[in-house]
């Protein structure tokens, strides 16, 4: 079973555009204080867009 202590927490990326939860990923907060803004596919816009870290999902 995986340890739950650790640097890495599990966020939730967002579209800029339209605002659809479309991942989850993890980051480490140590080496990545500020938030994730990564060029990722969106379904409901069918394009490459901008999408932002929201929050920290348990």
């Amino acid at each position: 079973m995986a340890k739950k202590t650790g640097a890495r927490i599990i966020v939730g990326l967002d579209c800029t555009v339209c605002g659809t939860r479309n991942y989850v990923t993890s980051r480490n907060k140590l080496n990545t204080p500020e938030k994730l803004k990564l060029e990722k596919y969106c379904r409901i816009c069918r394009k490459v867009q901008e999408h932002k870290e929201v929050e920290k999902l348990k």
